[in-house]
C-alpha cells in the first residue's frame, strides 16, 4: 500500500515496545485526575494490551476498506459473485491470523437460507371515478415478502396516525376499529407528544420524548399491520423523522430484497409493505378533502381514531422469486482460561451492501465504503489485535461478519436465532457500522446511551485519555434499531454500538454534525459511498483501539455486563440467564 497517504493523514504505526514506553512515560507523568497528553490519547489503558493496540493501524483499516469496497466486489450484495469474493476474503484474513472457525463443525461459515424477491410494482389511488397515477420509484415504493409470482391488492385506505398500539403508554391508534383487509396509511416515527409544560419540547414520559422507540421504526409498522390483518401498510416519508431522504429508499427499490425463508413463503406477513412521499400523500389527502397537517396534529393525541380516506389503493406487483443461501462468517479466538473458554464476547459488523443496479446510468455499483466496509475493517483489525496478544483473554472472543444487514438485519436475526454457542454464555456484543473518516474526536457517541453497563466500561476506557462518552446527537432517527446489535439485544445480550464522536479535535463545534449531514445527504446508500482522498483515519484508529479495550476488559472481568433497570431488553436477559441456571 502507498504509505504517502498515511504520512499525510495518519500517524505511522508504532511497535508494541514503543507503545509500552509511551504508556509508561505518559501515565507516570500524570497525577490523579490529570489526563495523558492528547497526542498519546489512543494508548491509555492496560500495558498488557500494547501488542494488540500496535496491531491496529490506519494502513490496515484503509487496506481492508479499499479491498472490500473495490468495484470487483460489485457492492457486496448477498447471493451474488460479490458475496463469494467477500466471504473468501474474510476467511483468508481470519485464517491468516491463526483464528479458528467459529461454527460447531470448525468452519468459518454459517449458511442462512433466504427468500430472494425482485418485484416490479404498479400502483394507483382511486377516488370514486378519478384515478391518481403513481410513479415508481419517484412517488412510492411497494414490496411484498410473499414468495409468489404476482400479488394484487385493491383495498380501502385508512389513515391510522402513527400506527402504534403501545399499552404501556396508554396509546392505541386503532381503538376498536377493524382494519382487517385495509391498506393502512401511517406516519413515520413515534407519536410526537408535546410536553404539557413546554410545548417546544416532546414529553419525555411518552415514547422517550425526542428519542425514537421501536414503535417508530418501519419494521414495527409493518409488523403491527400484519398483526391487525391489514392488506398492506404505506408509510408517509418525511426526511426529518425518517432520518434520511426518500432517495435512500427509492435508490435501491428495484433491487432484489431478502427475508428469512419460512415454510409458508412468508404468507403470514401483510401483503404490501411500502412508502409514499410526503408530497404525494398531501396530494391524496387534499383530493379526498383532508389536510395533512391537520391529520398529523390529530395523530399526536391519545384520543386519535382511524380516519377512512374514501379512496382505494390498487397495487400490482410482479415478482421474480428464488431461494438463496448467504453466509455469516464466524471466527473465534479461544480464551486462555479452560474454565471460561465457553464464555464469549462477540464483535460484529455487517459485510454486505446494496450490490449493483444495472438500470442506473453511470456508476451502478453501491460500493458501501463507509457502510460497512469500514466497520468490517475494524472487525478485522480488532481480530488482528487480539491475535497479537502473547497472553489471550481468559474468555473467548468471537468475530462475526454478518450478511444481509441492508435487507433488514436478517443475517444478524438468523445468527441470533441459530447461535453457534448458547447466548446465555455470551457476555456482550460490540457492533461496528462505520468508522470516523474525518479525524480524531474528543468524544465517542454511544447509540442508546444508558441502556447497559457496557457504557460504563467504555467511559472507564477513554477517561484516561481525556475523552468522554456522548449520547446520540440524533436520537429521533432511531439508530439503535437500525444495526445488527439490535438482534442481539432482542435476545437479551447486552450490546454496545458506538459511532464516531462529533467534537473533532482542532475543528469548530459544528464541524462534526455538518460532516454527518453531508454524508447522509450525499453518500448514504448511494454509489458515491466510496473511499475519499481526504479521509483521515487517525480517529478511526483510536476508536478501534478503544473497542478492543472494552472487549478485553469484559472478557477478563469478574462482573458480567447487564442491561440497566427499565431497559426493554432486561427481562429477556434475566429469563435467558435464569433458564441457564446463571
Amino acid at each position: 500500500m502507498d504509505t504517502s497517504w498515511l504520512r499525510r493523514h495518519g500517524r505511522p504505526a508504532r511497535s508494541a515496545r514503543a507503545i509500552a514506553l509511551v504508556l509508561t512515560a505518559s501515565l507516570a507523568a500524570c497525577r490523579p485526575g490529570d489526563k495523558p497528553p492528547a497526542s498519546e490519547s489512543t494508548t491509555g489503558g492496560d500495558m498488557a494490551l500494547a501488542p494488540a493496540l500496535a496491531a491496529i493501524t490506519a494502513d490496515g483499516l484503509m487496506a481492508h476498506t479499499k479491498a472490500l469496497s473495490d468495484d470487483s466486489l460489485e457492492g457486496r450484495a448477498p447471493a451474488t459473485p460479490g458475496e463469494e469474493k467477500t466471504v473468501a476474503y474474510l476467511q483468508r484474513q481470519f485464517s491468516a491470523m491463526g483464528l479458528k472457525g467459529g461454527m460447531p463443525d470448525g468452519s468459518f461459515v454459517q449458511k442462512a437460507t433466504f427468500a430472494g424477491i425482485t418485484g416490479k410494482p404498479e400502483a394507483s389511488f382511486r377516488l370514486g371515478s378519478r384515478v391518481m397515477p403513481l410513479s415508481f420509484p419517484a412517488d412510492y415504493i411497494a414490496r411484498t415478502r410473499h414468495e409468489v409470482p404476482v400479488i394484487d391488492v385493491d383495498a380501502e385506505m385508512v389513515f391510522v396516525g402513527y400506527g402504534v398500539d403501545a399499552p404501556e403508554y396508554g396509546w392505541n391508534d386503532y381503538k376498536s376499529v377493524d382494519v382487517k383487509g385495509k391498506v393502512l396509511v401511517m406516519l413515520v416515527n413515534d407519536p410526537a407528544v408535546a410536553d404539557p409544560n413546554d410545548s417546544t419540547k416532546l414529553d419525555s414520559m411518552m415514547f422517550k420524548g425526542k428519542a425514537m422507540t421501536y414503535y417508530g421504526r418501519w419494521t414495527y409498522k409493518y409488523e403491527i399491520a400484519t398483526a391487525k390483518g391489514a392488506a398492506g401498510a404505506l408509510i408517509i416519508h418525511e426526511t426529518g423523522p425518517a432520518g434520511y431522504p426518500f432517495d435512500v429508499l427509492s435508490g435501491s427499490a428495484a433491487l432484489e430484497q431478502f427475508d428469512i425463508a419460512t415454510a409458508d413463503g412468508n404468507r403470514g406477513r401483510t401483503t404490501v409493505e411500502g412508502w409514499i412521499t410526503q408530497p404525494k400523500a398531501e396530494e391524496l389527502l387534499k383530493a379526498v378533502g383532508k389536510d395533512f397537517a391537520s391529520l398529523k396534529a390529530a395523530a399526536k393525541r391519545q384520543d386519535f381514531r382511524p380516519v377512512p380516506l374514501g379512496a382505494t389503493a390498487k397495487i400490482h406487483i410482479s415478482n421474480t422469486t428464488r431461494r438463496v443461501e448467504s453466509r455469516n462468517v464466524v471466527a473465534t479466538l479461544e480464551g486462555s482460561d479452560a474454565a471460561r473458554q465457553n464464555e464469549y464476547v462477540i464483535y460484529s459488523a455487517h459485510w454486505d451492501h446494496l450490490g449493483r443496479d444495472t438500470t442506473i446510468n453511470g456508476d451502478q455499483i453501491f460500493n458501501g465504503a463507509l457502510d460497512n466496509a469500514s466497520g468490517t475493517a475494524q472487525l478485522l483489525e480488532i481480530a488482528k489485535g487480539f491475535s497479537a496478544l502473547p497472553i489471550k483473554p481468559t474468555r473467548s472472543i468471537m468475530f462475526v461478519a454478518l450478511t444481509a444487514e441492508e435487507k433488514g438485519l436478517i443475517g444478524a436475526k438468523f445468527f441470533a436465532a441459530n447461535p453457534p454457542v448458547p447466548l446465555a454464555n455470551v457476555l456482550a456484543n460490540i457492533n461496528m457500522d462505520g468508522f470516523s473518516q474525518w479525524g480524531r474526536t474528543k468524544d465517542v457517541t454511544v447509540i442508546g446511551l444508558g441502556n447497559s453497563t457496557l457504557d460504563d466500561v467504555l467511559a472507564d476506557v477513554i477517561r484516561p485519555a481525556g475523552r468522554m462518552v456522548a449520547p446520540d446527537q440524533e436520537p429521533e432517527k432511531g439508530f439503535f434499531y437500525r444495526s445488527d446489535h439490535f438482534e442481539f439485544a432482542k435476545q437479551g445480550v447486552p450490546a454496545l454500538y458506538t459511532e464516531s464522536g462529533v467534537q473533532f479535535v482542532g475543528k469548530d463545534a459544528t464541524y462534526g454534525m455538518k460532516k454527518r449531514e453531508e454524508y447522509t445527504s450525499r453518500d448514504y446508500h448511494q454509489p458515491s459511498d466510496e473511499v475519499k482522498p481526504d479521509w483521515d483515519l487517525s480517529g478511526a484508529v483510536e476508536d478501534t483501539q478503544v473497542l478492543l479495550q472494552v472487549g478485553y476488559r469484559v472478557a477478563n472481568g469478574s462482573v458480567w455486563p447487564t442491561w440497566k433497570p427499565g431497559t426493554e431488553f432486561k427481562a429477556k436477559r434475566d429469563s435467558v440467564l435464569k433458564a441457564a441456571g446463571k
